[in-house]
């Protein structure tokens, strides 16, 4: 068997057999098939893409580089929450609480931002002493003591698809569909779990820009699921404004706890509701999307997540006063109101752009180097939808001594405010599921 004969029947979309996919990957992990042939096997499947049988084989093999992780003394329903990522997507945070409201453990993997905000990791850092589990030992234990455990990934997960990926950021084949399907589920399979819910964002502050791209990657996630008989669920949701009204770090803390409250923006809100209800209905405690969402606003009203959401906090070396008193997390120097130079609808907010300017404050890193000043952002006073007048507030940008002025520019460039009415837009496009619903 040759690589090269791998690549020619790929590149004639001929299906290969689970020998050739492990013989090809097996190289590439060993270094007997050099970058510029996995380079030509990313291209040949970038145009022709992958069978069900071939993607089954492939992720597998990717998930199978390295360890499996599994949790033998979690004594909870594990679901583990994936979301693609956008601007204001602080639903970790929230979950936390909700989750464990229903005695759902959360025992996830999460990363470091690399952009416009930090990742779910540099959030929660927001919070003095609060500290990460830093083994799988530590992990258990925060689980089974507040329901949620979460800590940074390993190098040793999946390394085949660190590899893959270094190779197709500079190929041009990053968008994919059967290789992004494949780098999220192996990670995703890799890692114990009862059920698994992916938030595919679409829209223009996400990856996925727009509803039918996003529907085949959604398909082909399931696909792969279904090959492996998991439990999983994707929601389609919108990313065509910043989730929410808070983007960066302590400002979307502050702003899950506000809807652990009760008090939470409508989309967030009704997001938050729809993945917790899906949980409900993954674990098999209830049977209905409506039912499951009945439960967790009891569950919100109540002060039950809230209370779920201090012990996590407790147990991580946090002070959960800061629930109540949001003057425990860090707070820029200063604030500036940017207004709207015209009155009208507000039609479209580029997402990425929002996300721009919060990161350019220090609210993300541009370079792995860079260090996240939490206490930076931005909050949004007027969303899709809404009418403004001349000289109303779009939003706050909560800075320090920092970009002030790229930030504005930034910021006033996202906004498009039209004369004629806009309808509001929805947070949840479609769920699809396999194995559950």
């Amino acid at each position: 068997m040759r690589a090269v004969d791998i690549i020619q029947k790929k590149r004639d979309g001929i299906e290969l057999t689970d020998a050739e996919i492990s013989f090809f990957l097996d190289g590439a992990m060993g270094g007997t098939v050099p970058d510029y042939q996995l380079s030509a096997f990313l291209m040949a499947v970038y145009f022709n893409g992958m069978t069900k049988e071939e993607l089954k084989t492939f992720t597998s093999k990717m998930m199978h580089s390295g360890d499996l992780i599994n949790f033998e003394g979690i004594k909870k329903f594990l679901i583990d929450k994936h979301s693609t990522g956008g601007v204001g997507d602080k639903t970790t945070i929230a979950l936390a609480g909700l989750f464990a409201a229903f005695d759902i453990g959360t025992a996830k993997l999460s990363g470091r931002g690399l952009g416009h905000t930090g990742g779910t990791i540099d959030k929660f850092e927001a919070i003095d002493g609060f500290k990460f589990p830093e083994t799988k030992e530590e992990l258990i234990n925060m689980v089974n003591e507040t329901g949620t455990g979460i800590m940074g990934y390993s190098d040793k997960i999946v390394p085949l698809d660190k590899k893959l990926y270094s190779l197709r950021d500079v190929t041009a084949t990053v968008s994919s569909i059967p290789l992004i399907a494949s780098s999220i589920m192996s990670k995703k399979l890799a890692v114990q779990a009862d059920g698994i819910i992916l938030d595919v964002k679409v829209g223009s502050g996400a990856f996925m820009k727009d509803i039918d791209q996003a529907r085949e990657l959604a398909k082909t996630m399931l696909s792969i699921g279904d090959s492996f008989n998991r439990k999983v669920v994707t929601v389609l949701t919108n990313m065509d404004q910043p989730l929410g009204h808070a983007v960066g770090n302590a400002n979307e803390i502050i702003e899950a706890i506000e809807t652990l409250k009760g008090r939470g923006p409508e989309d967030f809100t009704e997001l938050v509701e729809t993945i917790v209800a899906l949980a409900l209905q993954i674990k098999g405690d209830v049977s209905t999307l409506e039912e499951g969402k009945a439960k967790v606003l009891e569950a919100i009203k109540s002060g039950k997540a809230i209370d779920h959401l201090k012990a996590f906090i407790a147990c991580a070396g946090g002070n959960p006063d800061l629930v109540d008193d949001y003057s425990l997390l860090p707070k820029a120097k200063h604030e500036v109101e940017v207004k709207s130079n015209k009155s009208g609808w507000v039609y479209r907010i580029e997402a990425e752009e929002i996300g721009k300017s919060a990161m350019v404050l220090g609210a993300g890193r541009e370079t792995k180097e860079d260090i996240i000043d939490h206490s930076v952002g931005v909050i949004l006073k007027k969303k899709v939808g809404d009418y403004v007048k001349e000289g109303e507030t779009l939003a706050i940008i909560q800075y320090n001594d920092k970009n002030l002025d790229s930030s504005i520019k930034l910021l006033e460039d996202a906004y498009t405010i039209e004369d004629r009415e806009v309808s509001k837009t929805n947070v949840i496009f479609e769920i699809h599921s396999v194995n559950v619903l």
